[in-house]
């Protein structure tokens, strides 16, 4: 059973060791100012909902929700000049599993699916995802929960390969 917690402050340590990890090395950040970005989310400095996914109370991995029209505002859309070609009712998505050793198991499938679920009872009807096209791994999970490439946005996102929720065939 995949379930949601809220990231708190004593939840950095456990994401510093996450980000360390070679997984996360090769798509994320550097892991101090990745680190500084999740606190300024716990610190409520930025909107984003920073979560860690837990599968039957076990910590497995970090998630979030980042809204559209926040950020396309931000210092984020002057190195992203894509987010301007976005709808700004919609939101972000991006997740990471915890450890190495857990990747390729469909924790990512599963967790990633009750996480959009959850985000559509929510309210939210646009569910985006922007995975780095290099990512083949994630973006296959992706395609499996239902997420579809914004065929218009193809060759405008530099890095990112823009995706959107389309379909619940992937949610059963």
């Amino acid at each position: 059973m995949i379930s949601f917690r809220p990231v708190l402050e004593e939840d950095l340590a456990l994401l510093a060791g996450w980000l360390e990890g070679p997984h996360w090395r090769k798509w994320w950040g550097d892991p101090a100012t990745e680190l500084r970005y999740i606190e300024d989310m716990v610190q409520g400095r930025d909107t984003t909902r920073p979560y860690i996914f837990q599968k039957d109370g076990s910590d497995k991995g970090f998630i979030q929700v980042w809204f559209i029209k926040d950020q396309q505002s931000t210092e984020y859309a002057a190195e992203y000049p894509w987010l301007a070609l976005l709808p700004e009712e919609a939101v972000g998505v991006d997740l990471s599993i915890g450890l190495q050793e857990d990747l390729s198991a469909g924790l990512g499938t599963d967790a990633l699916r009750a996480f959009v679920r959850m985000l559509l009872e929510e309210g939210y009807s646009r569910i985006l995802i922007d995975p780095d096209p290099a990512n083949e791994r994630a973006v296959g999970c992706y395609r499996k929960v239902g997420f579809e490439v914004i065929p218009e946005l193809v060759g405008k996102t530099g890095d990112s390969l823009l995706m959107e929720f389309k379909n619940t065939e992937g949610m059963s």
